[in-house]
């Protein structure tokens, strides 16, 4: 596979394709029902103003998210949508068996031919306890360190290829290579460090980083990729995409309303009291705590909001700092309207077509 058949394509004026990363984020007084009816909304919208993909990303007991199962999601967007990439960003290797992901994705890859990507991470998504009870063990350390051992059989299982003498060489993930001719969705390394970066390079696979939640480490990542990238029969160039927390409204002012909300909500993480998305007036009214304050505005700084104007030139500049060959867009806000009107806004002011 070429790195053409991976790329998506920049609309507009737009430096690069734009994706969506969908967190499935449930605020206050509105329920998971109506955050999934959301992401179908989005996923419709993105489809229509020609952004490249839709990923969900793997998350666990965390009341205002509601993408623990990204496999169950990601075949209802199918059910919806026509054209546009679909993918997990990301699954959470660790916390399953690799055969179990190779039916997973082979079955969306059977329901949406050449429309799925399996983005891969390797940390738990969620705290310790809960990563305990997902993997029914305390040794939580040896899931990260056996991450590219269970990407090789992962690999192999989506391949059909285990060699003659291997425990699984009669084992078969279907829908599947064995049922005959088949596409395979592409796998990516999702990483907010460098050892994603570096083992994404070595084995030649496209690279995701989650710039929105590290940014300190974007460039240093993405200089690791590129530089430890070897051509594989995936890909003949290294593909680096950069997940930002972008949010455009209708004034600065408004931006500022709405990302304050993610922020209580990341503050509420950090201290172990999860909760639905705040209200503007709830996180309005917060009193945060000086130590509480310079985390607030420390993670703000990496957050590209304003106007669609002043949106379009965070990220034509974040672009153009860090190489990224596509920009993977998450609006987190606590209403759905918000999260929709900022899309709508970044594809106005790119030129996007409206077909």
């Amino acid at each position: 596979m070429d790195v053409d058949d991976i790329r998506g394509t920049a609309f507009g004026s737009a430096p690069v394709p734009l994706s969506v990363l969908d967190l499935v984020t449930v605020g206050s007084g509105y329920t998971a029902t109506r955050a999934l009816r959301t992401s179908v909304e989005i996923a419709r919208l993105a489809e229509r103003r020609g952004f490249t993909r839709h990923w969900v990303a793997e998350h666990h007991s965390m009341p205002g998210v509601a993408s623990s199962s990204p496999a169950v999601i990601l075949a209802h967007l199918a059910a919806h949508t026509e054209r546009i990439r679909l993918g997990s960003g990301g699954v959470m290797l660790p916390n399953h068996a690799p055969l179990v992901i190779a039916e997973q994705f082979g079955t969306l890859e059977a329901l949406a031919p050449g429309r799925i990507d399996l983005g891969l991470g390797r940390a738990p998504g969620t705290d310790g306890a809960t990563a305990a009870a997902l993997r029914r063990t305390d040794h939580l350390s040896e899931g990260a360190d056996e991450f590219p051992k269970q990407l090789s059989e992962l690999t192999r299982f989506l391949d059909d290829d285990f060699p003659d003498g291997h425990p699984y060489a009669r084992i078969h993930a279907v829908p599947g290579p064995v049922q005959g001719p088949t596409g395979r969705p592409p796998i990516w390394l999702l990483g907010s460090s460098g050892f994603s970066a570096r083992l994404a390079g070595m084995l030649g696979l496209p690279f995701a980083f989650a710039h929105h939640f590290s940014a300190a480490n974007t460039v240093p990542a993405l200089d690791l990729y590129r530089e430890s990238f070897r051509p594989s029969r995936v890909l003949d160039a290294p593909y680096a995409l950069i997940g930002v927390s972008a949010l455009a409204a209708d004034s600065e002012a408004e931006a500022r309303r709405q990302t304050l909300t993610n922020a209580l909500s990341m503050v509420r993480l950090r201290t172990g009291r999860p909760g639905l998305v705040p209200t503007p007036e709830e996180a309005a009214a917060y009193s945060f705590s000086p130590l509480e304050r310079e985390f607030v505005d420390g993670w703000l700084a990496n957050v590209v909001s304003g106007t669609a104007e002043e949106v379009r030139d965070g990220l034509d500049a974040l672009q153009k700092r860090t190489g990224a060959d596509e920009l993977m867009l998450t609006a987190n806000a606590h209403s759905p309207e918000a999260r929709l009107r900022s899309y709508e806004l970044i594809a106005e002011v790119y030129g996007a077509p409206s077909a």
